[in-house]
């Protein structure tokens, strides 16, 4: 028996649950559910906290169990990157891809995950999406899936990503979906997948969802050629459930212990799913509102607008002379800030705000943030400055969520201005984290620039070339002396990253140095390296 099987027998065999054993071990939940998931082992203190709760040795416990202390590291999928499913419409992701997502969801939840052998019950998926024209055409491909394999779809229409992922915890859904593309293009689109806990689902599920995508039944422990088709009465129900998402809007509303009623607030909402819900939320707190990309027609989201595009909110935070303004992007997971002298406030400024706030509440726990390697040295350089200490992940928010999971943080996010506010919510959310900065101008009675004047940020450039194998790219001996040679350049100055973008084919080269154009010279050298080689797509 695996150890992972080994504590969940250990952990029933006592009528514990999972919070419960966590509790006991003081760890997350998640860390729990990992280990019972096979996708984290325990650390040597746990197992030993392990031996002595359920009184079995430690041979006993980790007999043909090795690398006990190894981290876990995210499976290499074929459809799946660390955002989701994500590509252009009907080209990578294609209608039939949806309904077979739909199709496992409803079938596992009911078969697999619930472990219920009662014929009448029946998994309850959640859906929401994004304004894109393909978004509608994914959104019933989806719902067909699931209702055609005997689970109820609830219908949340256009809702941001974290809405979905609040609506899942709080409504006690099986399963939620968003279909979206996030800060991406409106070609192009996505699928992301929510567990029960409002959190990404687990990267098994994801491996199963990809083997019945492709047709491997044998992988499911099925022996015919594909899953199950509901009939009669067993087929799902088509729920519409707007009210889902009015309580989103309500719990964000609730957030807020101050009045606006003096703030002149700019929205960007970049025609994506924040276009009626930002708005909806500022003007209940008493914002006088100017709201721009808020007309979505299906082809313009994040186009010359949101987080990505930020330059109209900053001329019209200008021109209209407001307090503030927040962008967010597709999805509205993110969030951009822009002062009262049109100045750009990014994740790293953000982040740094929101850490005093958070540790002069006494609610900064660890006394850490959790960042990327892409934020700026002048973001770590200031909160070391204030006492507060930093801990770096990979690029993506899975990566920043896990560390906060793991050591219990409470704040953590990135560069793009994707930010975690762990007690508020299990996903970033741009107009939660919008609320915030609002709340602690207000608390503060200062301009949002004077609550970040002390960071410094360094020059940076980011250079993203699209490529034929992002893999070959990294691994390729002419690229990584290219890179070696940039470095030692730059030498204590600054950084160089060159990685693989997780939701794109893309390679994103980041430099970081004491002038713009140092920083351009040096990304666009390497890039010529990688052009140069043929790995571009032109």
């Amino acid at each position: 028996m695996k150890l992972c099987d080994k504590i969940i027998h250990l952990r029933t065999s006592k009528g514990m649950s999972q919070e419960a054993l966590a509790e006991k071990l003081s760890v997350s939940r998640q860390a729990v559910s990992k280990w019972e998931m096979g996708q984290a082992q325990p650390q040597i203190d746990n197992i030993l906290q392990l031996c002595t709760l359920f009184s079995v040795s430690a041979s006993e416990l980790l007999h043909d169990e090795i690398e006990i202390t190894k981290p876990s590291q995210q499976a290499k999928n074929k459809y799946f990157g660390t955002d989701g499913f994500r590509g252009e419409a009907n080209l990578i992701l294609t209608s039939m891809h949806a309904y077979k997502v739909g199709r496992f969801l409803g079938w596992y939840f009911k078969n697999e995950l619930s472990g219920c052998k009662n014929a009448a019950y029946r998994p309850r998926i959640v859906i929401g999406k994004d304004t894109r024209r393909s978004s509608y055409m994914l959104e019933y491909s989806i719902v067909a899936g699931i209702t055609a394999s005997g689970a109820d779809a609830y219908m949340l229409h256009v809702i941001t990503t974290p809405g979905v992922s609040y609506v899942t915890r709080t409504e006690e859904f099986d399963c939620g979906i968003m279909i979206t593309a996030s800060h991406n293009p409106y070609h192009d689109n996505g699928i992301k997948l929510i567990n029960k806990f409002g959190e990404k689902l687990d990267d098994k599920v994801v491996s199963l969802i990809e083997a019945y995508i492709d047709g491997n039944t044998e992988a499911l422990g099925l022996t015919t050629a594909d899953l199950p088709l509901a009939q009669r009465e067993k087929i799902g129900c088509i729920v519409d459930f707007v009210s889902g998402r009015n309580r989103y809007v309500g719990y964000l509303i609730s957030l807020a212990s101050n009045s606006y009623k003096k703030l002149r607030i700019g929205l960007d909402c970049a025609n994506g799913a924040s276009w009626t819900i930002a708005k909806s939320v500022f003007n209940a707190l008493g914002a006088q509102t100017t709201v721009i990309g808020d007309e979505p027609n299906g082809l313009n989201v994040n186009s010359d607008c949101g987080s990505t595009k930020i330059q109209r909110l900053c001329e019209l935070v200008k021109k209209e002379h407001l307090d503030v303004g927040f962008a967010f992007d597709g999805d509205a997971d993110r969030c951009f800030a822009v002062d009262e002298a049109g100045n750009v406030i990014d994740g790293d400024k953000i982040m740094y705000i929101l850490a005093n706030r958070l540790r002069s509440k006494g609610m900064l726990s660890g006394n850490a943030v959790v960042a990327t390697v892409m934020s700026n040295s002048g973001f770590f350089r200031a909160l070391k400055k204030q006492g507060i200490d930093t801990v770096q992940t990979k690029v993506g928010d899975r990566f920043v969520y896990e560390a906060m999971q793991n050591s219990d943080y409470s704040l953590g996010g990135e560069q793009s201005g994707h930010i975690i506010l762990k007690k508020y919510a299990t996903t970033g959310d741009g107009i939660l984290t919008a609320i915030m900065l609002t709340e602690e101008m207000c608390d503060k009675k200062s301009a949002i620039s004077k609550l970040c004047q002390e960071v410094f940020l360094y020059p940076q450039y980011t250079l993203n070339l699209k490529v034929k194998n992002k893999a070959a790219v990294t691994s390729d001996k002419a690229v990584i002396s290219a890179l070696e040679d940039a470095k030692a350049i730059v030498g204590d100055c600054g950084r160089i990253l060159l990685r693989e973008s997780g939701t794109e084919p893309l390679i994103r080269i980041m430099t970081e140095a004491p002038s713009e154009k140092e920083c351009t010279e040096l990304a666009e050298g390497i890039g010529r390296v990688i052009k140069e080689r043929g790995h571009c797509i032109d």
